[in-house]
């Protein structure tokens, strides 16, 4: 493998990644998430001269972004608006059947936490959108101000795992209409208070709300099968997750995927008939190392999970 020198602003887990992938010349990968394009310019100058990569990204900024710093590779990336939720969809397009890696870099990128009129962050006036596609429908304005109590409270406690999301959704109807991200902030705030030192008490409703907004746990439960499927022999998986319901739904269809028996415990016999389909590299999951979060405190929760695709039954 060629050797990928880390680009100016180094995306987490890089080497790790590279590393997960065994990218080799020649190569066909899928970069789900693309975002400025940090991780598919190492993948690209590892598969040189003639790999090829096929990055997607649902928002229009982003992939413009990543054409500025993939334009070096001509004609060897090929990038496409859309979710990874469509994967197979994508690589059919290109005439892919198979491919070698499959990267997934979920969660929300500094890019789009930095630009207070995407209204992602808590800490910076906006407006309430919170969409990766800006021409989705669903912004996170809408949960806010018209969604009903009891559906706010059980999205909250169910993607931000916020234990007083009842009284957190209280708190919003009560002082509706709520326009910025700034006044939510202080809402959420005011009704609850951070069980960790140095974390916003409003970090799990925003989380919540932009989980719920872009329906990114049920893209990611689309996803990684048409991951599995055009994998390889060989072909390897990796995900990177920021948050433990990520981290959870990733490791559980890793796991399922590399047993051949799935049936409940305390059947006498096999009924299921699964086969595995994958094999685990590592049994825990790749966490940034002190250096890597000093210099990016937001690297502290990525989680890293890689499988390699077993050969056809």
């Amino acid at each position: 493998m060629a050797a990928a020198s880390p680009p100016p602003h180094v995306p987490v887990l890089y080497r790790d990644v590279l590393s997960a992938l065994q990218v080799n010349a020649g190569s066909h990968h899928i970069d789900g998430t693309i975002g400025a394009g940090g991780h598919a310019a190492g993948i690209l100058v590892a598969s040189a001269p003639d790999g090829q990569l096929l990055g997607l990204d649902r928002d229009p900024l982003a992939l413009d972004e990543a054409r500025r710093h993939l334009a070096r590779f001509a004609g060897r990336a090929q990038l496409r608006r859309g979710s990874f939720a469509d994967l197979r969809q994508h690589a059919a397009a290109l005439g892919w059947e198979s491919v070698d890696g499959v990267l997934l870099d979920l969660g929300l990128s500094s890019m789009q936490l930095n630009d207070p009129g995407r209204g992602f962050s808590l800490r910076m006036d906006g407006p309430l959108d919170m969409r990766f596609d800006p021409e989705q429908p669903t912004s996170a304005d809408e949960l806010v101000n018209i969604w009903e109590e009891a559906a706010l409270a059980e999205v909250i406690g169910r993607y931000g795992e916020e234990p007083s999301a009842g009284r957190v959704a209280r708190a919003i109807v009560a002082r509706r209409p709520i326009h910025s991200t700034l006044d939510l902030a202080a809402v959420v705030a005011g009704a609850v208070r951070s069980r960790r030192p140095g974390l916003h008490p409003a970090t799990r409703t925003f989380q919540a709300l932009r989980i719920a907004v872009n329906q990114e746990l049920l893209a990611l439960e689309q996803t990684l099968p048409q991951a599995v499927d055009l994998l390889r022999p060989g072909g390897r998986l990796v995900v990177i997750s920021f948050h433990s319901l990520e981290d959870r739904l990733v490791k559980t269809f890793l796991r399922r995927e590399s047993l051949d028996c799935v049936c409940p415990p305390g059947l006498p016999m096999c009924i299921c008939g699964h086969i595995a389909q994958l094999r685990l590299v590592g049994r825990k999951a790749l966490k940034p190392d002190a250096e890597e979060v000093a210099a990016n405190p937001r690297a502290h929760s990525a989680r890293l999970r890689c499988a390699e695709r077993l050969g056809a039954a």
